[in-house]
Order: C-alpha cells, then sequence, then structure tokens
C-alpha cells in the first residue's frame, strides 16, 4: 500500500512539474460593445470590438499579444469591402493613445488648443470628426505598449524583445497581425489603408513594402502624418535648412517677427524659396563665406526667425531645434514646444542652451491618460486590473534602426524612404497623402518634402504623393479646425482610391 501511495505522489509531482515546466500561454481576449456617433449630419451606429490577437512564430508558438480597438459600421450591406484603416503612433516605444484619442474615433478626449490643459477631471466628447462615416478604423498598440505584451517562455510562449524592436521585426509584427484581423473579420476584399504618425509613418513606408511583395498584399492608400522618411538630413547643413521655414512660421505665431506679416502661407512662401537659394548656398559656403556676405544672410535670418543677429552670427548661421525653442521667448523666460510650437511653458533653466522639456507633450498628456482609462474600463468594458503603457521608454534604447539586427559597426541602416518608393512600384496605383503640420519642430515640414522630393520615383508615380498642410504641430488632430481639415482630406482622399476599377 506505501508502495501505490509512493507511486501516485511522484507520478503527481511529476505531472505538477511538468505544468510548471510548460504554463498555458494567454489566450485572445475580447470585448465587444455598441454606440453611436453623428458625423456630418448623419447618425452613425457601430461596434467596438477591444481585445488582443495573439502573434506567432513559424512553429506557431505563440510570440506575443497585440492590443487593438477596431470600429466597425454596423448595417453594411458588404461590409467585406467596406474600407478599413490600420492606425497606429510612433516612438519607437509609444502606443496608439494619441490618435485613438485624439483623431477619428468616435469619442475624442477635449484640450486646450495651444496651452495647458486643466488637471481633472478632463472630458470625453462623442467626435463628430470621426472617420466612421468613410472607413471602419483599427487602432493598433505597438509590443509592449498599451496593453500589447511579449509572450515569452515562461509565459509558455516563444517571444523575445529582439523579435520585435527594430524596424523590420516591427513591421513583420503589425503585417502578421494584419493578416490574421482580415482573416479573423473576413476583410481581404476590403480597400486597405495604413495611418501612421511620426515614427509610425516608417512603420507605413517599411509596412506597405512589406504586405506587398512578402504578402501578396496591395494598400490602396497610405497616409503619412508627420512624416519622417530618412537619415540622410540629419546633422548636415541641409537639416538646418530643412528646419527654418517652420522655425518661420512658429516665429510668426508668436509674433516675433521684425515685420509681422498677416497671411502665414505667403510668407513661407517666400521663406522657401530665400532658403533654397541663398541660405542654402551659405551653408554649403561654410568657411568661405565673407564677412558681409554672413552679415547679409544673419540679418535675413533675424527677419524671418525674430532671433538676434549676434545670435545667429555666434551659431555660424546654423540654429539648432533645441536653441531656437529655448531661446525665441528668452526673454520671457519661456520655452518654445517642440511638438508643437504654438505652446510655450517655463523655461526649466534660463541659463540653459537648450529647451529641456517639451510644453505641449506636458501640457496635454494627463488628459489622454486619463481619458483612454475611463474610457477602456467604463465604456468598451476592457482592461480592469492591466496596466496600460503610453509609453514603453526602454524600447527605444534597445532598438535596431539596421536591416540586419542589433549591433555589428557595418549594419545598413533601413531607408523608409526606399522602401515607401519600392512600394508604389511595385504596386503603382498606391497612393500617399502626406499630412504636416506648420508648426511642427519636431519633424519640420521642410524636411518632410524634401525626403520625399528626393524619392527615387519616376515622374508618371510623382503625382501620387499629396501634401496637406495644417495651423497645427505633430499631433495635428489637437488643433480642432485642423482635425476637421484633417478629416475632410483623409475621407476624400479614403473615396477617390477606394473605387479605382
Amino acid at each position: 500500500m506505501k508502495h501505490y501511495i509512493a507511486l501516485f505522489c511522484t507520478v503527481a509531482l511529476c505531472g505538477l512539474a511538468a505544468a510548471q515546466t510548460h504554463p498555458t500561454p494567454p489566450k485572445a481576449t475580447q470585448s465587444i460593445t455598441q454606440g453611436s456617433v453623428t458625423v456630418e449630419g448623419q447618425r452613425i451606429d457601430y461596434t467596438a470590438t477591444a481585445g488582443t490577437i495573439i502573434l506567432t512564430n513559424r512553429s506557431e508558438k505563440p510570440t506575443g499579444s497585440i492590443f487593438y480597438v477596431a470600429y466597425t459600421k454596423d448595417g453594411v450591406k458588404d461590409e467585406g469591402q467596406r474600407p478599413v484603416m490600420f492606425l497606429y503612433n510612433g516612438g519607437p516605444g509609444s502606443s496608439t493613445i494619441w490618435l485613438h484619442m485624439g483623431s477619428f474615433a468616435p469619442v475624442r478626449i477635449v484640450t486646450a488648443d495651444h496651452t495647458h490643459t486643466p488637471p481633472a477631471p478632463y472630458k470625453l466628447v462623442s467626435n463628430e470628426y470621426s472617420l466612421l462615416d468613410a472607413s471602419d478604423l483599427v487602432f493598433v498598440d505597438a509590443m509592449s505598449t498599451g496593453y500589447s505584451r511579449i509572450i515569452r517562455k515562461d509565459e509558455g510562449g516563444a517571444g523575445t524583445p529582439e523579435m520585435f524592436y527594430g524596424v523590420n521585426q516591427d513591421a513583420g509584427a503589425f503585417a502578421q497581425f494584419i493578416m490574421k484581423y482580415l482573416s479573423k473579420n473576413n476583410r481581404w476584399n476590403s480597400p486597405k489603408y495604413l495611418y501612421g504618425e511620426s515614427y509610425g509613418t516608417v512603420r507605413s513606408e517599411v509596412l506597405a513594402n512589406m504586405l506587398e511583395q512578402q504578402y501578396d498584399i496591395d494598400p490602396n492608400g497610405v497616409v503619412l502624418q508627420s512624416a519622417y522618411t530618412g537619415e540622410g538630413t540629419f546633422g548636415s547643413d541641409i537639416e538646418y535648412a530643412n528646419d527654418l521655414p517652420t522655425e518661420a512660421a512658429v516665429a510668426w505665431y508668436h509674433h516675433k517677427l521684425p515685420n509681422q506679416p498677416a497671411q502665414l502661407p505667403p510668407f513661407l512662401k517666400q521663406v522657401e524659396q530665400w532658403t533654397w537659394t541663398t541660405y542654402a548656398q551659405a551653408l554649403v559656403a561654410g568657411n568661405s563665406l565673407s564677412a558681409a556676405q554672413c552679415n547679409t544672410v544673419a540679418e535675413q535670418l533675424h527677419n524671418y526667425t525674430g532671433l538676434s543677429t549676434d545670435f545667429i552670427k555666434k551659431a555660424n548661421l546654423r540654429i539648432s531645434e533645441g536653441e531656437f525653442r529655448h531661446d525665441l521667448l528668452g526673454s520671457e523666460d519661456q520655452t518654445v514646444g517642440d511638438l508643437d510650437g504654438r505652446f510655450a511653458g517655463p523655461s526649466m533653466n534660463p541659463l540653459s542652451l537648450n529647451a529641456q522639456y517639451d510644453p505641449q507633450s506636458a501640457g496635454i498628456s494627463a488628459a489622454y491618460v486619463a481619458g483612454f482609462t475611463m474610457y477602456a474600463h467604463n465604456t468598451l468594458h476592457y482592461g480592469r486590473g492591466e496596466t496600460y503603457r503610453p509609453e514603453a521608454y526602454n524600447i527605444i534604447t534597445n532598438w535596431s534602426h539596421s536591416a540586419g539586427g542589433r549591433g555589428g559597426r557595418f549594419q545598413r541602416r533601413v531607408d523608409p524612404g526606399a522602401d515607401l518608393a519600392s512600394a508604389m512600384k511595385y504596386n503603382p496605383l498606391l497612393r500617399v497623402e502626406v499630412d504636416a503640420g506648420y508648426f511642427d519642430l519636431n519633424l519640420p515640414y521642410g524636411g518632410m518634402v524634401y525626403s520625399v522630393r528626393h524619392l527615387s520615383l519616376p515622374k508618371a508615380l510623382e503625382s501620387h504623393i499629396q501634401f496637406k498642410y495644417y495651423y497645427s504641430g505633430h499631433m495635428i488632430y489637437v488643433n480642432v479646425p485642423s482635425l476637421k481639415e484633417l478629416h475632410d482630406n483623409t475621407a476624400a482622399f479614403i473615396r477617390s482610391t477606394s473605387s479605382q476599377q
């Protein structure tokens, strides 16, 4: 009898050890709710699905869980042919809380337009500028942000950070997510759109190319908001030239110009013309520029930026973004915003040579985080007891910007502009919309235009890229009139590209 008891205990303990060695990986989750929103005077009933999709490796072992919130219009006769748009922010390391709560979802958070939003309580409102009138919407959180998580070996998975923390790895995860979403929801025949903001535009450029050439999925359109298309100009004289029109726009907004123009666009055309003739030539001339020429250029830079000629000459005619943000309102001990130059806040250190924080991020982040959390818990019925990560700061330090993974002195760095050009050649019907805020000092519109104009594209495809400009910054939708324009432009873009046959 003792022998059988001992044998039973041994088997039980072995079974327990096996269970501990092979834990059960997390399953996909889902919460479905209904709502309605009025857009352009028309009521739209919709279904909101908050949940996760499990990513797998080639052996079908789970590697990660991607969180998303999808909004689909109810009562559609053939849902399988209705446009669907995938939206995401950037970072790397940012969740999609910003686009989700600020742009096209059926609800949005109310924040101050260009000043610090007062503390709680915050207000969520029905979003009359929701894009549900033109497309279904899927807001996706990148791995390790939001509620998205790597499923590691000790959780029954096979995921590692190296599988996701890189340009190509990240795009590959999104490609797999999109494929699984299309299959799960019978949307393979829907017109498909990618919408990225900031680093999300890099993801879109690489992802569009990857979807076409590796997964046989042709997107109908790509929308690049506050786009980044390559690193070729960073740290070069071209970067200073690209920054100047935005610096001029910010100086105009704060009334710091010696001769304040009445209208911004004509003034910027003038600045752009001078930038790519006189200023660019002066920068290229370097030390061969005469003292008289230097004085002339410095005086015109003063006229266009409001900065003193002495400061400009000390900077060797090259004003960094951080120096500009710190000095423009320095006499008032104010620092200008990075993401949106309309914002300004008290300087952390008036004696510093550079801005030390971003007044816009400081001014709106608390509202977005609180707004999404209460919305997810109370309306979407998702996430109670879990931690939502608006930002995952550790990701950027482990991010691979190369085509061959982390490490190595001679890595080939990914060129997202080349990916975009390749995607447009592979699918010559692909259309691209580039949206830029005049006051975005983080990714100035001049750099965006320069990069796109230097894509390796045949003339016939150049017209497939259209530019739109807004009286706002990096997060265009923070300014409500700009949000309306952004909605109207994006809706028109979808309608014009979802019926090309």
